[in-house]
């Protein structure tokens, strides 16, 4: 496992407004996926662009890297005894067939319950129950250790009959599972979407191709966000393949730069990347945190959605292009109207 960083939220502070939270998809909006607003940030100048255009910012050479990870529909309605309904979310499969967990108070709540202890027990569908072990990880005051008894596979039963999308209260409607969807996802086990790659469409990476620049997957399962506190990430299962590697470390050395799709893919990517910028294939689970202390060594530059004050996600971007040209880029997208979370709009984040 890869050591961590600095846990410290970056210095960057800002004030969202509600009415740039997106409370629904771009298709509620009366917007395809790929008519979001994006934008463009390279070399100190800003571009206003729709997400459709993204290709015509990329060069022949460069490798688009992208997440394969699926949403699961990971929210599960429970009972516990001591405190009544309550709302679990399902963030990280363990081993031993244990869950990492987050208890909520159902509606639109904020931040997971406090009031929980080791031993306590909630009551599922299907006559499933789940028991908290310990906090996960070592220290935490939000995720807990869970084990479920019930029939065998309960979990991968429970969330494919009784389980729906995570959602958080800027999201005023439920929506189905196929709109917490990428066309990437092929193999399911994030607990929230890889969001960032959600405007992409087949015929845009159809132009992506004809232009010259290749996609490349990499799988890294999501784990619950906490839009809410300051926290660092929390560790996450990835596989960077070998073909992938190969491809990026090729593709750099002929000049051509290497564009994340999202935060998870530079995680999962600057995981493997050796000192000296090589892409390394590798499988494991990561508690890497990116930051100025510790700044990427294999991305150019990344697509992203807007974060929220306080992420940790913001010390993220600034190991890819720095503090400054973040900070620029967040005052751009609060001038003129940009929607935040994984509905909202997009960026094209260069590193000068």
């Amino acid at each position: 496992m890869t050591r961590a960083g600095s846990h410290s939220v970056t210095e960057f502070r800002f004030v969202l407004p509600q009415r740039l939270e997106a409370s629904g998809p771009p298709e509620d909006r009366g917007l395809l996926r790929d008519s979001v607003k994006l934008l463009v940030s390279d070399r100190g100048t800003l571009v206003h662009s729709t997400f459709h255009e993204l290709p015509r910012f990329l060069r022949p050479g460069d490798v688009v890297v992208v997440n394969a990870s699926a949403t699961l529909a990971a929210a599960v309605d429970g009972t516990v005894d001591t405190v009544g309904p309550v709302v679990v979310h399902f963030s990280t499969e363990l081993e031993g067939a244990d869950w990492a967990v987050e208890v909520r108070a159902p509606g639109p709540v904020s931040g997971a319950l406090d009031s929980l202890e080791e031993g306590t027990r909630i009551g599922l569908s299907r006559g499933a129950v789940a028991t908290l072990r310990e906090p996960w990880p070592r220290g935490s005051t939000r995720l807990w250790r869970a084990s479920v008894d019930g029939v065998a596979d309960v979990v991968t039963e429970l969330l494919a009959t009784a389980g729906r999308p995570i959602t958080y209260a800027y999201v005023h409607e439920r929506w189905p599972l196929s709109y917490y969807q990428t066309i990437f996802g092929r193999t399911g086990g994030s607990a929230e979407m890889a969001s960032a790659a959600r405007p992409f469409t087949h015929p845009m990476v159809t132009d992506l191709a004809t232009s010259g620049v290749v996609t490349a997957p990499i799988l890294l399962h999501t784990g619950v966000s906490s839009p809410e506190r300051g926290e660092p990430p929390i560790p996450e299962r990835y596989e960077v393949p070998e073909h992938t590697a190969r491809l990026i470390n090729d593709r750099r050395a002929a000049g051509g730069r290497v564009i994340a799709v999202g935060t998870t893919v530079t995680r999962a990517l600057e995981t493997q990347a050796t000192p000296d910028g090589l892409a390394v294939a590798g499988v494991g689970w990561t508690n890497l945190v990116l930051s100025a202390a510790r700044p990427a060594r294999v991305v150019d530059g990344l697509i992203t959605g807007w974060h929220a004050p306080g992420a940790s996600h913001l010390m993220l971007l600034e190991s890819v292009v720095g503090a400054a040209a973040v900070r620029r880029a967040y005052d751009e997208a609060l001038a003129r109207g940009y929607l935040w979370h994984e509905f909202g709009d997009s960026a094209l984040l260069l590193r000068d």
